[in-house]
């Protein structure tokens, strides 16, 4: 799909290097680089392996591959639907303000439509009052009354062992 000047695409393999690069960037932005352990092969891995764990979206504008959104689907009991869950969408700071964001999202959005996803839903972190406003302003609720659990590393290998 072609919009004003983004091209948006399926990612291939050979976009792997332009994903990576940005999802550091995105990672030195939060200020959470000193976390990334992922590398190219592993990413690789998760998009093109036999059974996909995520799939990623590109979009490219002469010739280069600007913004990325990396998704992949989760489950509402509630609805009883398969939904649409964005990890992570980065825009090139120097491609900002064109609208590209705004694009990723109607093209996941159109995704999810036609996938029949009950929901479509991401996370922001709660310093990024820009993203939260730009999130508003295409229809998102930031759910206020939930909160993100997470167990990773020891903690995730202690629970595990647990009887």
């Amino acid at each position: 799909m072609s919009t004003s000047e983004l091209t948006i695409r399926p990612a291939t393999p050979a976009d792997i290097p332009a994903i990576f690069a940005m999802i550091f960037e995105l990672a030195v932005f939060e200020k959470l680089e000193h976390m990334v352990v992922a590398n190219e092969a592993m990413l690789h891995d998760s998009l093109f392996c036999d059974q996909p764990v995520c799939e990623a979206l590109v979009g490219e504008t002469g010739g280069e591959v600007v913004t990325f959104a990396l998704f992949f689907h989760n489950f509402s009991t509630f609805l009883c639907k398969k939904g649409l869950y964005l990890e992570d969408l980065y825009v090139r700071q120097a491609q900002r303000g064109k609208g590209y964001g705004k694009q990723m999202l109607v093209a996941l959005a159109r995704l999810a439509v036609e996938r029949d996803c009950g929901r479509f839903e991401w996370s922001v972190l709660d310093w990024n009052t820009n993203a939260i406003k730009f999130y508003e302003g295409m229809g998102a609720t930031v759910m206020p009354d939930w909160r993100v659990c997470r167990v990773t590393g020891d903690a995730l290998a202690q629970l595990s062992a647990q009887a």
